[in-house]
């Protein structure tokens, strides 16, 4: 029996945690964190143990499938993509290069493929490209474009060595972070807390990562921005000095003129704080030697998530704390993608929706309104997408839609689906191609240090030697740009065109981008790095702690940060000015929010028994005073039910949120037929997408709001 050890790390999440994975003739018996990681130093998640489960599932893809009638039938590859590729260039030619749209998922970034995913979406020269990217992280690639003149500069949170964390709409316990890599977050928000720090958690729910907190202040749903405007006008108005930077700052004067009137006692009321409370969260992040404010996925999730993260920036920058330190940071990663991106533009409002009411942001448009673009409702500016290419996306489950995407798929002429399973949404596919499995890939992750709390660099040593006739993600994605190319005498091009794209590996391209970065032995001489030392160091090379380093990156026209940018103080003035009122009325009394689990991970890792084992998580969390408003108990069967639809789920009763506030987990819905993972079928509990507006977005970017939407809770009544 052959037993070997490959240390590497697990891609499921942003943490990227160092794992080793022990191999008895190609069958895993053991993953376990790796000590010698320099990043997460042993620590891992119960997710890495999927990674084993993953690979051995008998329900996950391995061949081509084509669609015949209503199943589907094993094709080769070649004929496959011959298949494909007649079918998209067919449709561009008669319908326009507008008629094919993209949709690339979140698991896409965890990988080097994406670069092959970008080169497909530019060899289909289509305006109709989305990405997971318009459900939870525009706001805060919009701010950092108006800001620091890129959508590529988000500053990160040293929390290594910071002295005040304030957390907002984020569960890094449970998360790790996000867009903010740290592995072992409990680990080291315990770590600020043993050197004498101190960690605040503003969320409507007692998180995980509250629960560990020095402090959980229980925010109104919505309530951030007006949280941030209080303190910015205690930090003003206790000193009315102008940020010191290391980069010349523009629109201090706004901002003053902006927060002056925003007492904490006229705040207090919307923020859901009270104002002694919103006073000293200022002046304790004003006084402690450095301090960090992080906000994720909880204030993207609103229509005022944009505004929100330049309040949180802004906040960071005028109490000293960007580029410095234990505050706001940029890595200096070993592969630098911000420096080499920053200046390519965010593409903001070249084109838009059908409707005319969402601009495209950096080049795409927000997946909200992709069933609309595909039934062609709205102004007849141009024709309805006729063909869809989804690459490790289910936007059927993750986004919302008010339940008409399922609908608008099937009236698709033409669907390919690059996906390990048969989901909620590739069961539409006219193809669906199989990529290899996470342990059965090789490559180097250029994407997550460029966001890591400390400078590392990584590689991914394959584990199991893939199958002879399979394709890693990256060829699937490379063959699919070649064959929608419109390049003329195809049939005798085609050859030779594919032994090039073999030598363009993402190994190859991570090389020389290893070669040639800040810490590669082009800058560094013989010290520097390769990507064969990388490879040669299991537990990867430590490249040090985060530096100043803004004034290098920095890409407004006049080099300047813009602190009060002129739409974000004009939609501030807005809000503050707004009806103060709930518009949606008495009926729906109940504020809706998401919440996050340790074992699941957006719409899968459901099919991992050892993932959706115990009690049922895909329930709706109640505080015991709305409960008891309603007659309700635990567990018992409820109806959720919002101004666009509903659903049924059991009742979980806690003390644990907030009074008059709901949470229901999103990836759940896996009870349609044809969906092709069992366990996940026999666990399938309920689309809270199904519960939101697709119609109401953040106000600048099209970003899906999906918190704060007001629903209603009654009992199931029998039939």
């Amino acid at each position: 029996m052959s037993t070997r050890t490959v240390a590497r790390q697990c891609t499921l999440c942003e943490a990227h945690c160092g794992i080793l994975v022990t191999v008895d003739n190609d069958k895993v018996t053991r993953i376990e964190g790796n000590p010698d990681d320099v990043l997460s130093h042993g620590y891992i998640c119960p997710k890495a143990t999927a990674l084993a489960d993953l690979h051995s599932d008998p329900d996950r893809l391995r061949c081509p499938l084509r669609r015949v009638g209503d199943g589907f039938e094993e094709i080769g590859w070649d004929e496959a993509f011959a298949f494909i590729g007649e079918r998209l260039r067919s449709i561009q030619r008669k319908h326009g290069r507008d008629a094919v749209a993209m949709y690339l998922g979140n698991p896409a970034a965890h990988s080097s493929s994406v670069i092959y995913g970008i080169a497909l979406r530019v060899a289909l020269l289509t305006k109709q490209f989305y990405s997971a990217s318009s459900i939870d992280q525009f706001p805060q690639e919009f701010a950092a474009w108006k800001m620091y003149g890129s959508n590529v500069l988000m500053p990160i949170a040293d929390i290594d060595r910071t002295d005040r964390l304030l957390i907002l709409g984020a569960n890094p316990a449970v998360s790790n972070g996000s867009v903010t890599t740290m592995p072992d977050a409990r680990g080291r928000i315990r770590a600020i807390r043993r050197r004498g720090g101190s960690v605040v958690v503003v969320d409507p729910r007692r998180t995980e990562t509250a629960r560990i907190a020095d402090e959980h202040v229980a925010i109104r749903p919505g309530g951030d921005p007006f949280l941030l405007l209080g303190m910015l006008h205690t930090i003003v108005t206790d000193d009315r000095t102008p940020p010191q930077a290391t980069v010349p700052v523009s629109g201090w004067q706004e901002l003053v003129d902006l927060v002056t009137p925003c007492t904490p006692e006229r705040m207090a009321p919307r923020a859901g704080v009270e104002p002694d409370t919103i006073r000293r969260l200022a002046r304790d992040h004003t006084a402690a030697r450095s301090a960090v404010a992080y906000a994720r996925i909880g204030v993207c999730h609103q229509v005022t998530g944009t505004l929100t993260h330049w309040l949180v920036n802004t906040l960071n920058a005028v109490t000293g704390n960007l580029d410095r330190p234990g505050g706001q940071m940029y890595a200096t990663p070993p592969i630098d993608a911000a420096r080499l991106v920053r200046l390519l533009g965010s593409g903001y409002g070249r084109w838009t929706n059908r409707r005319g009411e969402h601009k495209s942001f950096r080049t795409e448009l927000p997946v909200v309104g992709l069933a609309d673009e595909i039934l062609g409702d709205g102004p007849v500016s141009r024709g309805p997408v006729r063909a869809l290419v989804t690459y490790a996306g289910n936007p059927v489950l993750s986004t919302p839609q008010g339940g008409r995407l399922d609908d608008a798929l099937e009236s698709l002429d033409f669907f390919v689906a690059v996906d390990m399973y048969l989901t909620e949404t590739s069961r539409h596919a006219d193809v669906v191609l199989p990529p290899i499995s996470h342990l059965e890939r090789e490559e180097f992750d250029f994407l997550f240090p460029v966001f890591s709390v400390r400078n590392n660099a990584r590689f991914n040593d394959r584990v199991i030697e893939p199958q002879p006739d399979s394709l890693e993600d990256w060829q699937i994605l490379a063959r699919l740009a070649l064959e929608v190319v419109p390049v003329p005498f195809r049939s005798l091009l085609t050859r030779p065109l594919r032994s090039v794209i073999d030598r363009i590996s993402p190994l190859r391209l991570g090389a020389l981008g290893v070669l040639t970065g800040p810490h590669g032995v082009l800058r560094r001489g013989r010290k520097g790095l390769t990507l064969n030392k990388i490879r040669r160091t299991p537990g990867g090379v430590d490249l040090g702690p985060l530096q100043p380093r803004l004034r290098s990156l920095i890409a407004t026209s006049d080099r300047r940060l813009h602190l009060a940018p002129d739409e974000f103080v004009a939609e501030a003035h807005r809000l503050l000015g707004a009806d103060e009122t709930v518009s949606e009325g008495t009926e729906f009394d109940l504020r809706l929010i998401g919440r996050r689990h340790l074992r699941s991970n957006n719409s899968w890792l459901h099919n991992v028994p050892t993932m959706v084992k115990g009690r049922d998580r895909c329930t709706v969390l109640m505080h015991p005073d709305d409960a008891a408003a309603r007659t309700l108990v635990d567990g018992q069967p409820v109806t959720v039910t919002s101004r666009v639809g509903h659903i049924e789920v059991p009742v979980e009763v806690s003390d644990e949120i907030r009074v008059g506030t709901v949470a229901i987990p999103h990836g759940w819905g896996h009870d349609e037929k044809g969906v092709g993972w069992s366990t996940a079928a026999a666990h399938p509990g309920a689309n809270v997408n199904l519960l939101h507006d697709p119609k109401v977005t953040d106000t600048f970017t099209g970003n899906a709001a999906v918190n704060a939407t007001m629903v209603n809770v009654t009992a199931v009544t029998a039939p």
